[in-house]
């Protein structure tokens, strides 16, 4: 049965699933809609096009990104280990279902990573003038990926207006266990790689 989180909860995935080994993140969210206005000034809603980019950053027990293949995102779709594999980019977030699904093998996960913190930005943020006030219904779920089912989700609820990039939540290792907090916090970083510079 899976379980929602609100903000700051910590759970534990492994403690008591024997076993579970194998994860998808999947993430989740809808543009929001807007009214455009027509020459004859009617109005009619439409979806705004704005692509989400999710991805994983791979960090040492200072923070820190582990190495320089551990930011997994849309042009570097596989870690070096292979135990985080990026599914790919959705570029309008259309569509039922999760937009973007991160695939991450825990028995692979190098020793010294001790956090895998996944986010997401808007690409071309500043250019388009887009930010996450124009999003709705973001979520980030986990889930056993060897029968998908889902484990625990957490609802982006907050007012993220004005914000390029969301840090979602954070699967992190506790007492030989991993565990999941859901972070939820707004950041301003048009692109993933100004968002990781903050972890080097």
């Amino acid at each position: 049965m899976s379980i929602n989180l609100v903000k700051g909860q910590k759970i534990d995935l492994t403690k008591g699933t024997s076993g579970l080994t194998k994860l998808m993140v999947g993430l989740g969210w809808d543009p929001a809609v807007e009214e455009k206005k027509s020459f004859f000034g009617m109005g009619r809603k439409q979806a705004a096009n704005i692509d989400c980019d999710a991805s994983a950053l791979m960090l040492n027990a200072s923070g820190k990104l582990a190495s320089r293949e551990s930011l997994i995102c849309f042009y570097n779709k596989q870690s070096a280990c292979n135990s985080v594999i990026h599914s790919g980019d959705n570029i309008t977030g259309e569509g039922d279902g999760d937009d973007e699904q991160i695939g991450i093998d825990l028995a692979k996960v190098p020793a010294d990573v001790e956090k895998i913190l996944v986010v997401v930005n808007i690409y071309e943020a500043e250019a388009r003038k887009q930010d996450f006030g124009m999003i709705r219904s973001a979520y980030i779920r986990v889930l056993n990926a060897n029968n998908m089912q889902e484990l625990v989700k957490f609802n982006l609820t907050d007012n993220y207006s004005g914000m390029t990039a969301l840090i979602t939540g954070e699967l992190y290792r506790h007492n030989g266990e991993w565990k999941f907090n859901a972070i939820g916090e707004g950041a301003q970083a048009p692109h993933i790689d100004i968002l990781a510079a903050r972890y080097k």
